[in-house]
């Protein structure tokens, strides 16, 4: 069990274990209110063959809400009858049924990027040790998990001639192209024991972006121009990559719709968490100026905007949460002229921000109340509030959306800001001009928090570095009416 154990997607009443063996072997898990096991609960079984990577993963039912819920995975070997692998033990936190508690929750993404591996001389990536210990309630990942397009080698040199080490695998010596490849690049971040230990203790929630499969990528591109990829077909690296993403990820999957990423977790009355897919189901990066909506200027697609619209619409929590791969008043460039993200520079909405304007628009009309996201992507940790009186785009309703990370890779910005939807920043990380690819040696490093008092229903959100120091904080009040 060298990858360890994790938890994820956990409901009131549920949850995802996941861990991975090296040989055929059948998954055990047994859970416990008490922490040394006095009385136990059975969970469903599974088995780790070779056509999961031996990865294996059960849902468990029945858990009570709002407990601290302890659990004990260990795998039985197939082949030989009584060797089996030692117990590991793992700890999560289900969501309150009772208004009278609160939840918390931490966020960041990025991990792996620019050739910045799991530096031993560091103790490796250590803010996952940090994030442990700030005791969220669930951790998510906002996707770039692997950097599966950027090989891991021994040392790189940095500009100021220090040298920076990593350990590395054979897998991630190249770009990932085939199955094993792709698998061994979801393997690597587990080398390291301070995401092990988060892993164990607090639960999951993982969502994609590009560098899961290639950087900047979208279904149909094909990779004439990087020379480094034998395999040019985008849509068969996101096949492998996905098939090797649900293999490691602590997540289910859709009973309908097996391929689905994107999800909707009730965290308890005061939050529910969106997370959203938006590489799946995007149009080609471009000068990103359509003038009407359709396939060629899709960010999250149709259906899945409709489903998120809805979903907004029909929460009762407190606050709805949603998940981005990318934030959305930033402008994320590809080459010289086209663009990557939804912003395409300041004017009515064009493009992709035909999707982002029909959807704000609708959350007004249906007076959703309390929206906040949260993304990572661009590497560094900002604050953004969203207000008609300085936006283009005037039929919507005032929220925030706050960017963290990365969690371990080279360190931009600050990208242009887009007025389009009156995109402020309220706070930077970084000064401008900061080198493009800065060492995490830097300390750059960053995370989100967001904690929920059940009293007054105040979401405070806070940024942090990767020793934990407090960068700047807000508390929102929850409108209620």
């Amino acid at each position: 069990m060298e990858q360890g154990i994790a938890s994820g997607d956990v409901t009131p009443r549920g949850a995802v274990i996941w861990s991975r063996a090296d040989r055929p072997s059948r998954l055990r898990v047994e859970w416990s209110l008490d922490p040394d096991f006095r009385r136990v609960h059975r969970g469903p079984d599974a088995e780790a063959l070779v056509a999961t990577d031996y990865t294996a993963k059960v849902g468990l039912t029945g858990l009570p809400p709002g407990r601290d819920v302890h659990y004990r995975v260990w795998f039985e070997n197939l082949a030989v009858p009584g060797a089996d692998a030692p117990p590991l033990i793992g700890r999560l936190r289900t969501p309150p049924a009772d208004p009278a508690q609160g939840t918390s929750f931490a966020w960041s993404g990025d991990t792996c990027g620019q050739g910045y591996g799991i530096n031993p001389d560091l103790g490796g990536m250590r803010i996952y040790d940090v994030i442990r210990r700030s005791n969220p309630d669930v951790f998510v990942h906002c996707g770039d998990l692997i950097y599966a397009d950027a090989p891991i080698r021994s040392e790189r040199r940095l500009p100021d001639g220090t040298v920076w080490r990593n350990l590395t695998s054979p897998e991630k010596s190249k770009v990932a192209e085939t199955l094993t490849e792709f698998r061994g690049n979801f393997r690597y971040p587990l080398l390291d024991p301070n995401v092990r230990a988060l892993h164990a203790s607090v639960s999951q929630v993982w969502q994609w972006d590009d560098h899961e499969t290639k950087n900047n990528w979208w279904p149909g591109r094909v990779l004439t121009e990087d020379h480094r990829y034998r395999v040019k077909s985008c849509d068969l690296l996101a096949a492998r990559g996905r098939r090797a993403f649900f293999e490691y990820a602590p997540l289910a999957r859709h009973p309908h719709a097996p391929g689905r990423i994107y999800r909707h977790l009730q965290r308890g009355p005061h939050l529910d968490l969106f997370v959203l897919d938006a590489r799946s189901y995007r149009g080609p990066n471009s000068r990103n100026l359509h003038r009407a909506f359709g396939p060629p200027s899709a960010f999250f697609g149709p259906e899945q905007a409709a489903w998120l619209a809805e979903g907004l619409t029909r929460s009762k929590a407190t606050w709805k949460v949603v998940v981005s791969d990318q934030p959305l008043g930033l402008m994320i460039g590809h080459g010289r002229n086209h663009f990557e993200g939804v912003a395409n520079g300041d004017g009515p909405p064009l493009g992709r921000e035909l999707e982002i304007a029909r959807l704000l628009a609708s959350l007004k009309k249906n007076k959703v109340k309390n929206v906040a996201w949260i993304t990572a992507d661009v590497h560094y940790a900002a604050a953004h509030h969203f207000h008609p009186d300085y936006a283009r785009f005037k039929d919507f309703s005032p929220f925030w959306e706050f960017v963290a990370g990365p969690l371990n890779a080279g360190t931009f910005g600050p990208n242009p800001v887009d007025d389009t939807f009156g995109c402020k920043p309220a706070y930077v990380s970084v000064p401008p001009g900061t080198r493009p690819g800065t060492s995490p040696l830097a300390g750059m490093q960053y995370y989100g928090m967001g904690r929920i008092d059940p009293d007054s229903r105040t979401l405070r959100v806070t940024l942090h570095d990767l020793t934990g120091r407090l960068l700047w904080g807000i508390d929102l009040p929850a409108l209620v009416g």
